[in-house]
């Protein structure tokens, strides 16, 4: 099979959550352990960081990466979805994945996929243990997919855990309460490995303790140990103070990710980077500050307050469910205070929460909808019908490029047009035509 070939197989014939949902989720980790046993467990021959969380893993796992390439160290980076190209998932110090390796590996484990049916995510997972290990990477940042306890990624035993937030998402797989989802979450802890929290709940926290005291990890809560002020934002970047809580030492940082929720995140990566220091990397100050300002350069990471057009400004945003839509309107409400209207491009697929998405809209705004070309996307017209009960009103688009650009048509050049609900409505967004 040629590259396109294997990507096809790949999309088809194994089951992809992405497109199908939960049909896909295999609940144990039994095939990814039988695929890299095949593979002589390449997952125990690299260091790693693992990251699960609601929301922000993306962006921790991407700033994390960022600032370890940036430091001299060959770093590995899993993540996903991917938005426009497979091989966005598995890079090395920003470069993505080979169209030969990914053709190869397809093809030498094409045995053990027939006797054992994998999902997409567990053989791309293998995939990408394979691939850190063969290229010999110094550390790899690894985020989960879904959950944490029982994600494919779940095998590896890293150097350092991180858990961003807890939020509702997935429930039909993790649980329909905060306390459930956590506690799915925190299976990614690991005997003797130090945990980060980013965010805590009252209801979350002792979950998170109770788990990390039961296999001797040691804790850490991020928000506790790192206090953010003096937050600026601009179009291209965001500048904060952040002070060292314990230490009294206050710095002052400017991220090219400029979402305002980029703070929080900020805080468990330097958690993360004194823990890392303390066990033997070297972070230079000017490493760290160069990577924080380059994420996107780096990394290559997208869709996140991602501004694509100032006239009008056009934002890609991939938040998609609660905490991310309650998020992307805080932004809002800071940066849309100088502009005189919003327009709203919205896509969701159907396994989320979509009336609690819709009730938290603003009704005074325009509207597109629209839908990703995937099954589980939920249809633009029936979208807008749901909409329509929460007094949300606008017409309705197959495709995004073209809902985009009748937001253009009517947005003046003080209004601000944002494309959210759904990593793969952003993802069919063509940058080019804007």
């Amino acid at each position: 099979m040629n590259y396109q070939q294997t990507i096809d197989h790949l999309y088809t014939q194994l089951p992809m959550f992405s497109r199908i949902g939960a049909a896909a989720y295999k609940k144990d980790l039994h095939n990814t352990i039988a695929l890299c046993k095949v593979l002589d467990d390449p997952q125990t021959k690299f260091k790693s960081i693992h990251i699960a969380g609601t929301n922000g893993k993306g962006s921790t796992s991407h700033m994390l990466a960022a600032i370890l390439q940036q430091a001299g160290y060959k770093t590995g980076l899993y993540t996903s979805p991917h938005l426009k190209d497979f091989r966005e998932r598995i890079k090395i110090n920003g470069r993505m994945v080979s169209e030969e390796f990914v053709v190869d590996f397809v093809e030498r484990t094409k045995k053990i996929s027939d006797e054992i049916e994998p999902s997409f995510f567990e053989l791309t997972v293998a995939m990408a243990f394979e691939y850190f290990e063969k290229q010999k990477v110094d550390i790899a940042v690894i985020e989960t997919g879904l959950g944490g306890r029982l994600d494919s990624t779940n095998i590896i035993t890293p150097v350092l855990s991180i858990i961003t937030n807890i939020g509702y998402d997935h429930m039909n797989i993790l649980g329909n309460s905060l306390e459930e989802i956590a506690a799915e979450k925190a299976g990614i802890i690991k005997p003797g490995v130090p945990v980060i929290i980013s965010e805590y709940l009252p209801g979350t926290k002792n979950i998170f303790i109770s788990k990390a005291k039961d296999v001797n990890a040691p804790i850490h809560f991020a928000g506790d140990e790192y206090a953010v002020s003096n937050i600026e934002y601009t179009a291209r970047s965001l500048c904060c103070d952040v002070t060292d809580t314990t230490n009294k030492i206050t710095e002052s940082f400017k991220l090219d990710l400029n979402g305002l929720y980029q703070a929080k995140n900020l805080c468990a990566v330097l958690c993360a980077e004194g823990i890392l220091m303390a066990n033997g990397f070297i972070i230079k100050n000017e490493a760290e500050k160069t990577a924080l300002s380059n994420v996107k350069k780096l990394t290559g990471l997208h869709g996140r307050w991602d501004v694509i057009s100032n006239d009008p400004t056009i934002v890609l945003d991939v938040a998609h469910n609660e905490d991310g839509i309650k998020q992307l309107l805080q932004q809002l409400s800071v940066v849309g205070s100088r502009l005189s209207a919003t327009h709203f491009v919205l896509g969701m697929v159907k396994d989320k929460d979509i009336n609690k998405v819709l009730s938290l809209l603003p009704k005074h705004a325009n509207y597109y909808f629209s839908n990703a070309h995937i099954p589980r996307a939920m249809p633009h017209v029936a979208l807008q019908q749901m909409a329509a009960n929460f007094g949300l009103a606008g017409e309705s688009f197959d495709d995004v490029n073209s809902a985009v650009k009748n937001a253009v048509k009517n947005a003046g050049k003080d209004e601000m047009i944002v494309v959210c609900g759904s990593v793969f409505l952003v993802a069919e967004v063509d940058v080019s035509l804007f």
